[in-house]
């Protein structure tokens, strides 16, 4: 099963370190990540396998510090939710 991570917030140096050190601690693959920094603030999306993961829960448990420690906002949501939000 896939999932994709979403974070946003002013841009400061770890960032994409932090989130991927929580995914491979949650046993998270990362497939592909594509991130952008506009000004001062930072964007990044991530698609994720978590079949062999801890679950969806301990990922969002783990994000969620990370967000608080880099003042982000990080969201995580089933590749199945993400694809029926973005259809026309």
């Amino acid at each position: 099963m896939k999932a994709i991570i979403t974070v946003i917030g002013k841009d400061s140096v770890g960032i994409l370190a932090k989130v991927s050190t929580a995914c491979a601690d949650a046993d998270v693959n990362i497939v592909e990540v594509t991130q952008s920094v506009l000004k001062d603030m930072f964007a990044m999306t991530m698609m994720v396998e978590i079949d062999k993961s801890m679950g969806l829960d301990v990922l969002r448990e783990k994000l969620d510090k990370v967000g608080e420690e880099t003042c982000t906002k990080i969201h995580v949501m089933h590749e199945d939710i993400f694809n029926s939000m973005h259809k026309i």
